[in-house]
């Protein structure tokens, strides 16, 4: 194999690794939608079908990048550090700028699901485990 196809084979494994580890065991499930780059140097689109189970947290975490996301079914309690608690239901999208640390809680009894968005730095973790 050349340099390059290992590059991508090891980002490809880095960012399901990172997404594997933020959902075990957290409600939380990440399907990997596309990937592609986007025209700001170093960075890239990566589409997901997120789901978070009812009674469930996604786990407090941080993305290299910023999250745009649009719920699909359900509604969520989504908890941003230093923003108060606010509620999302189908229809409506929220906005989390890089590096911020963010939680969403599925209070109900359906499964939350949404499409998110995430522009990140490449070759970075999609999310990273926050205190």
């Amino acid at each position: 194999m050349n340099t390059r196809t290992l590059s991508m084979l090891a980002g490809a494994g880095l960012w399901l690794a990172s997404a594997a580890a933020l959902a075990q065991g957290s409600g939380l499930t990440r399907t990997l939608v596309g990937k592609e780059d986007v025209s700001v140097p170093g960075r890239e689109a990566v589409v997901a079908r997120v789901e978070v189970a009812p009674g469930a947290y996604a786990g407090r975490h941080t993305h290299p990048g910023d999250e745009v996301s649009y719920i699909l079914a359900g509604q969520a309690e989504l908890l941003i550090d230093g923003q108060p608690p606010r509620v999302v239901k189908a229809g409506e999208s929220f906005v989390v700028p890089a590096g911020v640390v963010h939680d969403a809680h599925n209070p109900g009894t359906a499964p939350v699901s949404l499409v998110g968005v995430y522009v990140v730095e490449k070759g970075k973790p999609l999310a990273t485990p926050a205190p």
